[in-house]
């Protein structure tokens, strides 16, 4: 079809719908040029994979609510309004949500858009872009808004009346205005980009033009990742501030004053935006401090969809270098020491904490030490669960653009439904590039089997080779648990409370275990109160093959210096000790074995190579 003979003088909310359709499938198609040259605010590399994942939110919406015939114009765009702020990722999908949203409000009352409605809406949408962000930078998307809703009305004002014609007259002035970003921000200019974000709406504006001329929606799908030899040149460009974690939530009320929520939160970081509604705002902010944050924001309204991505990690991905091909990944659940995972470069996907109704992403803005402090002050029993399908679909996105391949390997499917929820998010993302393991296996003994998978990755392995490799190993990967009391296993429904009494009664301590298939329980007991720390490590050291070389990994429940005791027990049982380390315990079975637990992984020390 190609329908540009004849005038399109308005447009009904299924035309809107096909429209957008065509724009955010257009996107989704270059969400992997968009992540390669994100160079602003941060270098992070997620871009494109943040536009096309707050796209993909409306996607759904419109599959709702804009297919019907004549449908309500200005309703769907509010229900559109509404799918983006909701699903905004990162700080241009936040401030195109927010666009969006000003879009609707100009429009919400038409059945049907005419020109001049759309110069009016464009406007609107350009300017509350502009007032959701705290502190605007030209050169930027928002200024490719403004030139793009600029021109409009300076078409319309000389007579247009084409919406056809106004989107396609419109464009040149647009692309002007991103090529013009590289000259206006230095940091542009010394990495030879246009801005990521504006380049982002060039390309959604170039689809749904695209579709107003040919008809032509376009392919639905997930974003395409192209070969890794056909990647352009990554350029590291730089960073404004020093703050590490793009911090997300979604402020709900009956009256969110965003003038007050973002003078509330100015001061604790960088790049923030307030998008939303009065009923509803997105927040996005850089910061060092996700937990002030999330608390500042909670004194606006109820919090849900929190995220804290950790920009330094992402950086790291973006701009990898060397023979390493393959992104690792991970959920919180694994226990692994902080400078090891810095060195590995493996990302990390925080499980959910629960204490009662305030709710924390484990290691970001719970720390284990805050976690064994609220576990014995805290009247309300911890809870975890597992992060939601987004985090999994936003991480394998984001990596999938940057490596030839992605493995994660997940908590035990037995106990937790972490592995269900990443084969999903990889199954929708790139069923050829991402892999899910599952550990069979939890806290250290999962740490250790991502610490090896890391190790593959560094020697050069393909993805292939590192599944195969560690899933050979996971059969050699122990994990042995020590619970002194089971007061909190019993709080948490774990083990009923007869089995608390017979422990009582018989004065023993079980020793937790995984075992072939997954399952965490008991597999063996310790009686007897007196030297438990030495005759635990005796209690490991029996159970592991003679002759073998080993790597351990012990962890506590906030009792450092019974971890230091057990660490050294160890060296002394198991001669052949390639590696040790030590690790404050996490909440996977922490919020089971409470203070005082100790855990030991276990694993064969061979090293690939």
């Amino acid at each position: 079809m190609n329908a540009t003979d004849t005038a399109l003088d308005a447009l009904d909310g299924a035309a809107i719908a096909a429209a957008l359709r065509a724009g955010i499938h257009r996107l989704q198609a270059r969400a992997d040029h968009l992540n390669r040259i994100n160079v602003f605010p941060v270098p992070d590399g997620d871009t494109g994979t943040n536009l096309a994942m707050t796209m993909s939110a409306v996607l759904g919406t419109l599959d709702r609510c804009g297919t019907t015939p004549g449908a309500h114009a200005g309703r769907v765009l509010v229900a559109v309004a509404d799918a983006a702020i909701d699903g905004a990722r990162g700080n241009s999908g936040a401030i195109l949500a927010q666009f969006l949203h000003g879009v609707a409000d100009a429009l919400e009352d038409r059945t049907t858009i005419d020109a001049p409605g759309l110069a009016t809406a464009g406007a609107a949408g350009a300017r509350y872009a502009r007032e959701a962000v705290t502190e605007p930078r030209e050169g930027t998307l928002l200024t490719v808004l403004a030139v793009f809703a600029a021109e409009v009305r300076r078409l319309v004002d000389g007579g247009a009346t084409d919406i056809r014609r106004l989107f396609v007259d419109a464009l040149p002035a647009t692309r002007i205005a991103l090529a013009r970003t590289q000259a206006t921000l230095d940091v542009l200019r010394s990495a030879n980009v246009v801005d990521a974000g504006a380049a982002g709406f060039v390309e959604f504006v170039e689809g749904m033009a695209g579709y107003l001329v040919t008809g032509e929606v376009g392919e639905s799908g997930p974003i395409r990742h192209e070969a890794h030899e056909a990647r352009e040149a990554m350029t590291i460009g730089g960073s404004e501030g020093a703050h590490r974690y793009c911090t997300e939530c979604v402020v709900s009320s009956e009256a969110v004053e965003a003038r007050r929520l973002r003078e509330d939160l100015a001061m604790l970081g960088s790049s923030l935006v307030v998008a939303g509604t009065r009923r509803k705002a997105r927040v996005h902010i850089h910061t060092n401090e996700p937990a002030q944050v999330f608390a500042a924001a909670a004194r606006h309204g109820t919090l849900s969809a929190q995220k804290a991505d950790d920009m330094h990690r992402q950086a790291l991905a973006a701009h990898h270098t060397g023979a390493r091909r393959v992104a690792i990944v991970t959920d919180s659940a694994a226990d692994i020491p902080d400078d090891l995972l810095e060195n590995l470069d493996v990302q990390v996907i925080p499980v959910r904490v629960h204490f009662g109704t305030h709710s924390y992403l484990d290691k970001v803005t719970l720390s284990p030490q805050e976690f064994y402090r609220a576990l014995a002050t805290d009247a309300e029993q911890p809870r975890t669960s597992q992060p939601p399908p987004g985090d999994f679909r936003r991480m394998f996105e984001f990596l999938a653009s940057h490596y030839d391949s992605v493995v994660a390997i997940a908590l035990t499917a037995r106990v937790s439904g972490t592995w269900a929820a990443a084969r999903a998010a990889a199954e929708r993302v790139a069923p050829d590039k991402v892999v899910v393991i599952d550990s069979r296996n939890v806290s250290l003994g999962q740490g250790l089997l991502v610490r090896y998978a890391a190790e593959c990755a560094r020697a050069g392995y393909d993805g292939a080779r590192i599944v195969a490799a560690t899933e050979a190993m996971r059969a050699h990967t122990r994990t042995f648990g020590l619970l002194r009391a089971l007061d909190h296993a019993v709080r948490g429904g774990r083990v009923p409370p007869v089995v608390r009494t017979l422990s009582r009664l018989l004065r023993c301590s079980p020793v937790l275990t995984n075992f072939a298939d997954g399952r965490i329980a008991a597999g063996g007991a310790l009686f007897g109160r007196r030297d438990l720390v030495p005759r635990f490590a005796r209690y490991i050291a029996r159970r592991l093959p003679a002759g073998v070389p080993h790597r351990i990994a012990v962890g506590h429940g906030d009792a450092e210096a019974d971890g230091r005791q057990l660490l050294a027990a160890l060296r002394r049982e198991i001669p052949r000790l390639e590696s040790a380390c030590l690790t404050t315990l996490g909440t996977a079975l922490g919020v089971h074995g409470g203070p005082g637990m100790l855990v030991v992984g276990v694993q064969p020390g061979t090293s690939p190579g």
